[in-house]
């Protein structure tokens, strides 16, 4: 009996081992805390669970904020993002410091952070939107924090600006920038995270054949809706296994070997 019970010890220890050591998928911008998934939040967070995925929830304004901080309460998976969105700098600016001075310890970073001139109709508008992005900026070096960084169609505004901080640990979220804004990106030795709309679109693929590997990351940013295989759904995190894999045949490597990549990388932009 005494040797049943000690070969099951050692398969149960081998079984905790695997599963220790397999790698884990991470969707490295995702807004989970956002109403679309409030209804379905317990399902995706076991889902996450059994699929062995992580998120990089990130957030939009103050209120979002504390709701994606509750939302990493309820699972360590969940990897909590705190900042002001471009399209919101009006929200509380001081609030959203003494928030993250609050719970410096509990954040995994800061964002969604950035410019965005689709949502600037003044100076005035324009002045304030590069204020936010700066202070949390310099909130995120100060308590040294990876950055995700929203720069639809402000590349070059983001590049002029980051050249003023010190920070190796930001992400350049949905890249969507030329050839030569790419390479200035891995000059910078800035992350850059592609997206579902890679599996079908062929440009998104040619920028990931020519992008550092070491800078790859991959995400959802859900609730983004997709076309073409993913019939306009919201970006789920399951959807995370497909972007790996078309990832890996524009690479030539194994699945295994992307997602090990990609977890390294990810690690890396966390700073873990």
């Amino acid at each position: 009996m005494s040797e049943k019970i000690s070969l099951r010890n050692r398969f149960i220890q081998t079984i905790l081992r695997i599963d220790k050591e397999m790698t884990w998928y991470i969707d490295s911008h995702i807004h989970l805390s956002d109403s679309t998934y409030a209804s379905d939040i317990g399902f995706i967070l076991e889902e996450m669970k059994y699929l062995k995925i992580k998120a990089c929830c990130v957030s939009t304004n103050v209120e979002n904020s504390l709701q994606t901080l509750k939302l990493a309460q309820k699972s360590n998976l969940v990897l909590p993002f705190i900042g002001i969105h471009p399209e919101c700098a009006n929200d509380d600016l001081e609030k959203m410091i003494n928030l993250i001075e609050n719970n410096f310890t509990h954040i995994s970073g800061i964002g969604e952070i950035g410019l965005d001139p689709t949502y600037v109709h003044s100076p005035e508008e324009e002045k304030k939107q590069k204020h936010v992005f700066e202070t949390l900026l310099s909130i995120a070096e100060k308590f040294n924090k990876p950055v995700s960084i929203h720069s639809r169609k402000s590349l070059d505004d983001v590049f002029e600006i980051m050249t003023s901080f010190s920070t190796k640990h930001a992400l350049l979220h949905w890249f969507d920038g030329s050839k030569k804004q790419l390479t200035k990106a891995m000059d910078m030795g800035f992350f850059v995270s592609y997206g579902p709309v890679m599996v079908y679109a062929n440009d998104k693929q040619t920028l990931v054949s020519v992008t550092d590997e070491s800078k790859i990351l991959v995400e959802t940013d859900g609730p983004v809706k997709f076309s073409r295989c993913f019939e306009m759904k919201s970006g789920q995190v399951t959807f995370i296994p497909s972007v790996i894999f078309c990832a890996s045949k524009i690479l030539g490597k194994t699945f295994d070997e992307m997602s090990f990549l990609l977890e390294k990388n990810s690690n890396s932009f966390l700073g873990i």
